[in-house]
């Protein structure tokens, strides 16, 4: 999920970068005006292929690749992207989209109707990551250079679907000197038309990704932007936080509670504080180990401090009643976990452990550098010991966590798999069709979960959201149930509020958690 930049400016930086640089080590030689730098808590890119990319690589993604149409958040509706205007038909079963005109690939070539076509094919044959929202589609006309005509099995909002965070991407399947394309991207190459094309990615290092301009943008550059974006990779957040203070990052996507309240004190600084649709999960291993005993899985929930992480998230994060956030359709009332030790006890001794029973040892996996997990994972580890169980909790790097979470062999799998999660367009889909439909290979579906009846009602859900939304509520808060009480599958935890703080020198700002975690960079005016 990221990409680079060209700047002669930054020729002495990118050296200094590829030396490599350890600790909380400050480089002031990266930023500059024209230069947007962007301190990150995990490794930035899984995947390069834009019909595949499925992880955190979306906050460089999203500022070289567009999709048709963006989705705003705050006015609640679709806007212009790569098209200009769209209409659907035959009662949702047929959708026009218009192209905007002038708009290049970063390969050179016109984007043209047939060139949209080929990429959403591409994405939808390949089959990967968000690939599921392009389900509907059963065919796409092209009646001429400027239009796409999707013709859907069945009633879709193909407006929302087209503004996806993921897999919506519009891109040139052609690459540069007839290359593979999948092995042209994974070099860190692209085809998109954003405003930035990639530079340079060193992986594995802090300064992992640079984006360059590209000069033939649709949108434009007039007046003041900023030409370059950098994307580092900071684990600890108090190095990032003195980066912040130095002037060496102009933004960083996430401070604990502390030192946001002193980052809004600050003249140097702006803060924003803006409710998401991002919500952390614990996944629970229903297939191997101590929990696939449903009674275990039933007493980590009731031994789960709800309240007192909230408590301490001081702001940061809001109670989560089931795994739909408020403001999505599913969203459901009186989901809320609450902290039962006596119950814990009770279920924990009908598995034979607990207090005055056979001592239990848990594995859990969490992302290294986040102190609102370490939050969870700390209250969760005290709790557990006063019930005769070990938690055994290491911190992890992304990619790290999710081979070792997605191993063939089970036995090294963890135990509790902590994770974020967020909508791939804003509709509730995506965590259960991700999240807790049976998958073979494994992918997000982290607790292992096969159940064809929770399966079957899954694969309804889009078509009821878009013919009865009533009976979508009704289904959402239906397989919730089923999920986190009946089967205790999983434990949401609590519901993030993003909490940004940036260079006051940076104007434009606006934080949209339908893109989570995104800057569009192009948009920001940067001081002059």
């Amino acid at each position: 999920m990221s990409w680079r930049m060209r700047s002669l400016a930054l020729a002495a930086a990118i050296a200094v970068a590829a030396t490599g640089c350890s600790g909380g080590t400050v480089r002031k030689a990266a930023s500059s005006n024209s230069s947007f730098i962007y301190s990150f808590n995990l490794n930035v890119v899984t995947d390069w292929d834009p019909a595949t990319s499925y992880s955190n690589e979306i906050i460089a993604m999203q500022n070289v690749y567009e999709s048709l149409t963006r989705y705003d958040t705050k006015a609640k509706k679709v806007e212009p992207r790569l098209a200009t205007k769209w209409a659907s038909s035959d009662g949702g079963k047929k959708w026009t989209f218009t192209l905007r005109d002038g708009v290049k690939f970063h390969t050179g070539t016109a984007l043209t109707s047939s060139a949209a076509k080929a990429a959403i094919e591409r994405t939808m044959k390949m089959k990967g990551g968000a690939a599921y929202i392009w389900d509907p589609v059963k065919t796409i006309e092209t009646p001429d250079p400027h239009t796409l005509v999707f013709n859907l099995k069945y009633a879709a909002p193909l407006d929302l679907v087209s503004s996806s965070g993921y897999a919506s991407y519009i891109y040139d399947t052609k690459a540069p000197g007839g290359a593979d394309l999948k092995d042209y991207v994974a070099k860190g190459h692209d085809t998109g038309t954003g405003p930035y094309t990639v530079a340079s990615w060193n992986k594995g290092q802090e300064a992992e990704v640079r984006l360059g301009q590209f000069k033939d943008y649709w949108g434009g550059w007039n007046g003041a932007h900023y030409t370059s974006v950098e994307f580092r990779n900071t684990p600890q957040v108090t190095t990032a936080w003195q980066q912040l203070q130095a002037g060496d990052v102009t933004y960083v996507h996430r401070l604990n509670p502390q030192l946001f309240a002193q980052a809004k004190g600050m003249k140097s600084l702006k803060t924003e504080s803006v409710p998401s649709f991002q919500n952390l999960i614990a996944f629970f291993n229903t297939k191997s180990g101590p929990m696939k005993d449903v009674n275990v899985r039933k007493a980590v929930q009731a031994a789960i401090d709800y309240n007192g992480l909230v408590s301490t998230l001081k702001g940061s994060g809001t109670a989560a009643s089931g795994v739909v956030p408020t403001g999505l359709t599913g969203a459901t009332p009186g989901l809320a976990g609450s902290q039962n030790t006596a119950e814990a006890t009770r279920l924990l001794n009908q598995a034979g452990y607990g207090p005055g029973k056979k001592a239990l040892t848990l594995d859990l996996t969490y992302a290294q550098g986040d102190d609102d997990q370490q939050k969870f994972v700390t209250l969760l580890s005290s709790a557990l010991k006063s019930l005769n169980v070990k938690l055994q909790a290491k911190p992890m790097q992304w990619d790290a966590q999710w081979d070792r979470a997605k191993s063939k062999d089970p036995s090294k799998r963890q135990d509790i798999f902590v994770m974020y999660w967020y909508p791939d367009y804003p509709d509730a889909y995506s965590w259960f069709l991700n999240l807790f439909r049976s998958a073979d290979p494994v992918n997000f579906n982290l607790t292992y979960l096969a159940d064809s009846g929770v399966d079957g009602e899954i694969d309804k859900l889009p078509e009821l959201t878009a013919t009865n939304r009533s009976a979508a509520e009704a289904s959402y808060a239906s397989l919730q149930r089923k999920l986190l009480v009946d089967q205790a599958v999983a434990a949401p935890l609590f519901v993030q509020q993003y909490q940004r703080a940036y260079s006051a020198d940076v104007d434009g700002y606006t934080d949209d958690p339908a893109y989570p975690n995104v800057v569009f960079a192009h948009e920001l005016r940067p001081a002059a």
